[in-house]
């Protein structure tokens, strides 16, 4: 296939189409009268900070999703044709070389929302859950909202990579009324793929102690050329106590479509969790999960060439102009974690401050619960005309400092 099928480099206005991006960052990234004005007026900031892309959608999703149109009833819909479950499975054998039992899949309307339901059935109100951070914030945000209290295991930095403290997690796990973990797989916003060493010690860690592993396995497709990813569940095919969160959302840019992949083998726990979910899915929702596990393949491989060449591109430009940074190009996701700590005081809010010198939005380390002063995050899913424009302006920033 010519390295040009799809067209990444294409520039997609979203103003006028609701996108949070675009709309949504004010009350996300700052309160919602924060005064930002500074270098750029708002209108012209550049988006690098939510994680969704700026690439159009696979057309082999679109054109599935206008053919499920053409049947002009869009009423209650449920995943009820066994041929999507099929297709899920068959991506995750011939991608991981793994096979779950399709009795356990069901769905959410997206893995947050699977998150803070399954905290709340899993964890009582004087228990804890366990996780590493830096961390999506919505780990926390999820035990907040259950009321159980968090217990953050601190990643350990070693010249840009990072690594779990084993001994810590050991130590927090054993406590009797840690009964939970929720992990990330690959790690978001570090973006570590953990090897199958690591992933077989922290697994058995948690289940030796007595305690149930939500992984949340969003990222796992977005890998660079050489990576191969595993799943959690995979290690320990005779555990019931390991919940796999997937999603088509971050792979194929379809976040807005509401729709994951929640494997959870314990029947106890798959029975409470389908009691209390409603499961109505939107119509276009199933068709294009569909689509994109069964002929989303040849869009995928060119999305990453793509973005190895981004990452590539952005490790020149860190490495020429503010070589004090710390950055090395991740194994998946899109996202840059870079230490930029060497310029700036800490606890500064790198959010606020490249919003208003930049007229870049980015997520500053104050956004990922802890252990994260002195990074920004950097959503490299963009065309390279973009990033290009964004770079020059975060390093034009941090010069002028």
């Amino acid at each position: 296939m010519s390295s040009n099928t799809y067209q990444f480099n294409q520039v997609l206005e979203r103003k006028g189409t609701n996108a949070m991006s675009v709309e949504g960052y004010r009350g996300y990234l700052f309160d919602t009268d924060e005064d930002l004005s500074g270098n750029y007026p708002e209108e012209d900031f550049i988006k690098m900070w939510v994680a969704d892309m700026e690439f159009a959608i696979a057309p082999e999703i679109i054109n599935a999703m206008k053919e499920r149109l053409e049947h002009p009833l869009l009423g209650y819909s449920m995943v009820a044709d066994p041929s999507y479950a099929l297709s899920f499975l068959q991506w995750c054998i011939d991608r991981y070389k793994w096979r779950f039992n399709i009795e356990h899949l069901v769905h959410a309307k997206g893995v947050i929302p699977a998150l803070y339901d399954l905290i709340g059935y899993i964890c009582k109100a004087d228990e804890k859950v366990l996780i590493v951070t830096p961390s999506y914030a919505f780990f926390k945000h999820g035990t907040d909202y259950n009321e159980v209290e968090l217990v953050c295991s601190d990643l350990i930095e070693e010249k840009g990579r990072f690594r779990m403290d084993m001994d810590d997690i050991k130590k927090k796990a054993s406590d009797e009324k840690c009964v939970l973990a929720v992990f990330c797989n690959p790690h978001n916003p570090t973006g570590r793929l953990w090897s199958q060493k690591e992933l077989l010690e922290f697994g058995q860690v948690c289940l030796e102690n007595g305690l149930t592993i939500i992984s949340d396995e969003i990222h796992c497709d977005v890998l660079r050329k050489d990576k191969i990813f595993t799943p959690l569940a995979s290690l320990f095919p005779n555990s019931d106590k390991i919940i796999t969160c997937m999603a088509p959302s971050k792979t194929f840019n379809l976040a807005g479509n509401l729709f994951a992949n929640i494997i959870i083998p314990n029947d106890e726990l798959r029975t409470k969790y389908n009691e209390n979910y409603v499961p109505v899915e939107n119509p276009l929702s199933i068709v294009a999960a569909k689509a994109a596990y069964s002929e989303g393949h040849a869009w995928l491989i060119e999305l990453t060439d793509y973005l190895d060449d981004n990452f590539k591109y952005l490790k020149e430009q860190l490495d020429e102009h503010l070589p004090h940074t710390k950055f090395i190009i991740p194994d998946t996701t899109y996202l840059a974690w870079v230490n930029v700590s060497y310029y700036f005081a800490d606890n500064e809010n790198l959010t606020l401050y490249f919003a208003r010198n930049a007229g870049v939005l980015l997520e500053g380390g104050n956004m990922f619960v802890a252990n994260a002063d002195g990074y920004i995050r950097l959503n490299l899913a963009c065309p390279r005309v973009i990033l290009e424009e964004g770079l020059r302006r975060v390093i034009k920033a941090v010069l002028e400092k």
